[in-house]
Order: C-alpha cells, then sequence, then structure tokens
C-alpha cells in the first residue's frame, strides 16, 4: 500500500513540467520507483535540459550552413571537421530521444513518446541520421558505390526540431495547420477567379502577342525590331518607317506570356495576380489591341485576385 503510495506520488510530481502522468511502466519493464527510470524524468524535465538541447539545435543548423557541398565528392578541411561533429550532434540526439522513451515509454501507453507529433518528428529525424552515417561509414569502409546523398539531405530538416522545444513555435504552426482546410477553400476561389479571367482572356487577347515589327534588308532578309514589342496595324502600336508588322514573333518572355490557349493564359493571369510584371503585359496588350480599354481587364484582375482574394489568406490566419 506504502509502495502504490509511493508510486502514484512520483506520477504525479512536476506536473506542471509535464501535460500528462508519467506510465506506470515504461518499455513493458521499468517502473516509476526503478532508479535508472527516476533519473531519466529528472534530467528530461530538468530546465537546463531543454536549454543545452536548443543551444545544440542552433549550433547543428550553423554547421549546416557553414557546409559546402562539393562535386564528385570532393571536400576541403572545414567540410572534414563538420563531418566530425556531425558525429557529436548524432550522439546528443539520439542520447536524448532514449532518455524521453525511458522515461515516457515508447508508443503503447498515454503519454508515450511517440503519442507526441513532435516526438515523433524528433525521432525521425534521429532515425534518418543514424541511418544515413551507418550506410556512408559502410559506403567509406567498403568502397562502394551506394548514394547515400538522399539521405543526408534529410539534414536539412533537423532546424524543424526547433519547433518541438519552443512552444510559442508549436502555437504559431499549429494554427496554421488548424488553417489548412479554410485555405484550402481559399485556394479554390483564387483557382475560379484565374480560370474567369484566363477564360476571359482567351476570347479578347488570343494570338494578338505575335506581331512585331519586321524590316526587310536588301537580302530579302527580315529582321526583327532590335527592342521587339507587340505591333498593331489599326488602333495599337504602329510600326517606325520601313518596318512592317508581321504576325512571325514568339511572343514575350519567349513565348510564355500570351493567353493563345488556357493553361498559357492562366500562367499569365497568375502571374499579374502576384503583381509581378502585370503592367508590362499590360503595356504589351495596349500595344497589339488598344491603348483605350484593355486595362479594365488588367486593373480588375488586380483588384479582385491580389488586392481582394490572396489577402483573404491573412484574415483566415489572423481568425
Amino acid at each position: 500500500m506504502t509502495r502504490n503510495r509511493t508510486n502514484n506520488s512520483y506520477a504525479k510530481k512536476k506536473t506542471h513540467h509535464s501535460s500528462t502522468l508519467r506510465p506506470q511502466r515504461a518499455l513493458f519493464c521499468l517502473t516509476l520507483d526503478n532508479p535508472v527510470r527516476r533519473f531519466c524524468i529528472r534530467l528530461v524535465e530538468w530546465k537546463p535540459f531543454d536549454v543545452i538541447i536548443l543551444f545544440t539545435i542552433f549550433a547543428n543548423c550553423v554547421a549546416l550552413a557553414v557546409y559546402t557541398p562539393f562535386p564528385e565528392q570532393d571536400s576541403n578541411d572545414i567540410n572534414t571537421n563538420l563531418e566530425k561533429i556531425e558525429y557529436a550532434f548524432l550522439a546528443i540526439f539520439t542520447a536524448e530521444a532514449v532518455l524521453k522513451i525511458i522515461a515516457c515509454g515508447f508508443l503503447m501507453h498515454n503519454g508515450a513518446y511517440l503519442r507526441n507529433a513532435w516526438n515523433l518528428l524528433d525521432f525521425i529525424i534521429v532515425l534518418i541520421g543514424i541511418i544515413s552515417t551507418i550506410l556512408t561509414d559502410l559506403n567509406t569502409s567498403q568502397s562502394s558505390t551506394l548514394d547515400v546523398k538522399a539521405l543526408r539531405a534529410f539534414r536539412v530538416v533537423r532546424p524543424l526540431r526547433l519547433v518541438s522545444g519552443v512552444p510559442s513555435l508549436q502555437v504559431v504552426l499549429n494554427a496554421i495547420l488548424r488553417a489548412m482546410v479554410p485555405l484550402l477553400h481559399i485556394a479554390l476561389l483564387v483557382i475560379f477567379v484565374i480560370i474567369i479571367y484566363a477564360i476571359i482572356g482567351l476570347e479578347l487577347f488570343m494570338g494578338k502577342l505575335h506581331s512585331a515589327c519586321y524590316f526587310t534588308n536588301s537580302d530579302g532578309i527580315r529582321e526583327i525590331e532590335q527592342v521587339p514589342r507587340p505591333c498593331s496595324n489599326t488602333t495599337g502600336y504602329n510600326c517606325p518607317t520601313n518596318y512592317e508588322c508581321l504576325e512571325l514573333w514568339e511572343g514575350p518572355n519567349k513565348g510564355i506570356t500570351n493567353f493563345d490557349n488556357i493553361g498559357l493564359a492562366m500562367l499569365t493571369v497568375f502571374q499579374c495576380i502576384t503583381m509581378e510584371g502585370w503592367t508590362q503585359i499590360m503595356y504589351y496588350i495596349n500595344d497589339s489591341v488598344s491603348p483605350s480599354w484593355p486595362w479594365i481587364y488588367f486593373v480588375s484582375l488586380i483588384l479582385l485576385g491580389s488586392f481582394f482574394v490572396l489577402n483573404l489568406i491573412l484574415g483566415v490566419l489572423s481568425g
């Protein structure tokens, strides 16, 4: 009876450090009065322990930033030293995972290590690091041709461990994850607007961006204007003297910016919504069609697509 009370009191001890009570057993054999497990619990609940882990994560981020990849498996002294330091980082992260598994249990009961999504992320990162390190050592020792670059590339996700160590980052990321469904609805609205304006652009501007000014030299060879721009024989841009407007040009941006089909029209509309060079596209349309009315299409697109629809994303996140 006394022993059960001791276990229960120890299970409830320092609950302000833990979101759940400690399970009675961990790994099916370590009870709460086991000295090894007691030591692990005290260590993972020790505040400087979290500070040390965070400092290690920051140091690992700096090491990843300093590391310089070279082709053909070449390296330098800095990379060699960083590879040696990598073993220390891996050992610290592995020790952290083992301590938390002993303290909390692995999987089978409430409050277990892998029942927490952030711990699961940490465990996967550590496991990939161990596997890539083992394969790299085998590749070096046996002169194997096994390519482990793909696994080594997973080291770049280690900075994500900062999320599990900083509660404020967890709040922000959780808010973004909870907003994914409303953001999907906003994305559908954006796609709807893009499709509508792409169809309107097809009806109004199909094939209008392939006319340019050409000069025919004495050999009968047509040469395009030095700085090509769309032209028109009626109300748009008129070619200078000795030039004629011909539909021989591939179009702006090597033929990507146009309204000739629904795919490229959607791409052009999307570029306008991002407000990246939309005025230049409007000027191209003015040159090829008329300077009097195409601005209505583009200004309404910017007001509806960029200023209104895209800013709904900020409203969803703030809500």
